[in-house]
């Protein structure tokens, strides 16, 4: 793909005629960088290895820090996600609110893109603005086998995250009983306390999450 091609793929996203573009601007090399993000926001693989071919920087934000390869792991666009990290992209880099590559595939349950980042160390221990991390995104959104690959890689399946809350707690509250099954099966303790004193069982009441309730209680759901 020519650099002419990729302004226009840039310059299209931000709703400007490429015709207004000169070709000094063209050559320059953050519209190249523009054109990276755009192709990845529009999904297209082909163009945004064609923008890292005209040398565009893999790791360029846009106004909310996300990367073309955050943007791909938010998307489930494992292809592409690929083709990023072959060119360097880094496998932890946060956008603006904390969330790295890694979270945003957790919370989607892209496992391919998950597998892709672990086997690239992302880091496993980084938390968002919220104080949410991979593992708790996974646990809460119900994504067992993401819950699996992290307890793989050596994510402590009692880890004490924001408000002392563990992955079990968060799989809890949210009725996720395939997880929360996982991670009893893994070693979960159930008796941990958060920072009010609750339990996962309280916290699945709490939330009226029966099918979660009952499996801690070992009553028949």
């Amino acid at each position: 793909m020519t650099r002419r091609r990729l302004l226009a793929v840039a310059l299209a996203a931000a709703g400007i005629a490429a015709a207004t573009a000169g070709p000094a601007l063209a050559e320059d090399a953050a519209t190249i960088n523009a054109g990276l993000l755009a192709a990845a926001r529009a999904g297209d693989e082909a163009a945004v290895r064609g923008a890292l071919d005209q040398g565009a920087a893999p790791d360029s934000r846009n106004r909310i820090g996300d990367t073309a390869l955050l943007t791909a792991a938010k998307r489930g666009l494992a292809g592409m996600a690929r083709t990023l990290v072959e060119h360097g992209a880094n496998v932890s880099q946060a956008n603006v609110q904390g969330v790295t590559p890694l979270m945003a595939a957790a919370f989607g349950g892209y496992e391919e893109i998950v597998a892709m980042l672990l086997a690239r160390h992302a880091e496993l221990a980084a938390t968002d603005r919220v104080g949410k991390t991979a593992m708790v995104y996974a646990a809460g959104e119900g994504k067992a086998g993401v819950v699996r690959q992290l307890l793989d890689v050596g994510v402590d399946v009692n880890a004490r995250y924001g408000n002392d809350l563990t992955a079990l707690m968060w799989a809890a509250g949210y009725d996720r009983s395939d997880v929360v099954q996982l991670l009893l099966s893994r070693g979960a303790d159930k008796s941990l306390r958060d920072n009010r004193g609750k339990t996962a069982a309280d916290i699945a009441g709490e939330a009226g999450a029966q099918r979660v309730a009952a499996l801690l209680s070992g009553r028949p759901s």
